[in-house]
């Protein structure tokens, strides 16, 4: 399907805002008709080639949920255009709905259901059958770590790391041909991070899935993304692979070079989260 299309998402010009009362403090808030203005995309435009692992590299705040949430038809933006495969996703959004799926940070369950029963609720509503929605269930939770009997016990008795694992496997049982992952490891521990991180390199390799990936985590977008784009402030400040953005910059100490370093030297900042394990 849609094998004449080289450009998986094309983003040009993008831009959202977000009202917010006086006493809000916002690193880059402006003033609009004497209200505070955040602008938390500002004209951003990018690409991303269909089969690549696309990393936005930010910290929180930067931008990346917003910008996620705009491809996935969940915000209108106010300015700019977005297209899925040659899809508008403003005229065309059931088509581009259709192509994409979505993992965020924040994934919702029925926690009193077991992960069966939530991703064949899921798989209805795209249509698939049981028997097969169960076979491919099993097979993607096994692959992301879990045991078989995980997928038969309630949500509410899951770890948080079990829970996110579940939700990719809930994103890709619909074989999305543009999955968007939005810090699909943040506060996972060092195991299952691995693990999430080595099936997002199959869904690509071995599924023909095109990945845009944000995350804070510069090892992972150093380790996964053909590409990288580093957000501040709602703006790409910086496009490349991570070598070349690494090539960018030298350390005075001579050592290796890193995202962080390249961060910090575009925006005079760091990357501040710390990972949780």
């Amino acid at each position: 399907m849609h094998e004449h299309v080289k450009i998986a998402l094309e983003v040009h010009g993008l831009t959202k805002r977000f009202t917010k009362n006086e006493g809000f403090r916002w690193p880059w808030r402006r003033r609009d008709n004497g209200r505070r203005t955040i602008v938390a995309v500002d004209h951003v435009d990018f690409q991303v080639r269909r089969g690549e692992i696309f990393g936005i590299l930010g910290p929180n705040g930067s931008g990346k949920s917003t910008l996620v949430r705009c491809i996935a038809t969940l915000l209108i933006p106010d300015e700019g255009t977005i297209t899925v495969f040659g899809h508008d996703v403003l005229r065309e959004e059931m088509a581009v709905k259709r192509l994409i799926n979505r993992v965020s940070v924040e994934a919702s369950f029925f926690k009193k259901l077991t992960p069966m029963e939530n991703l064949l609720y899921g798989a209805r509503l795209y249509g698939l059958g049981a028997k097969e929605a169960r076979q491919r269930i099993l097979e993607i939770l096994t692959r992301l770590g879990l045991k078989r009997e995980d997928a038969f016990r309630p949500m509410e008795e899951m770890s948080r790391g079990m829970q996110q694992k579940v939700a990719i496997a809930r994103a890709f049982l619909t074989q999305p041909i543009l999955l968007l992952l939005d810090e699909p490891t943040t506060g996972l521990d060092p195991r299952s991070k691995r693990e999430v991180q080595t099936f997002i390199r199959e869904l690509r390799d071995t599924h023909d899935a095109t990945i845009l990936l944000t995350t804070h985590d510069m090892q992972e977008a150093d380790a996964l993304c053909d590409r990288v784009a580093i957000l501040d402030e709602g703006r790409i400040v910086a496009l490349d692979t991570p070598q070349g953005l690494k090539a960018q910059v030298a350390r005075a100490d001579d050592g290796e070079v890193t995202l962080e370093d390249v961060f910090m030297e575009l925006t005079g900042k760091r990357l501040r989260e710390e990972e949780t394990e």
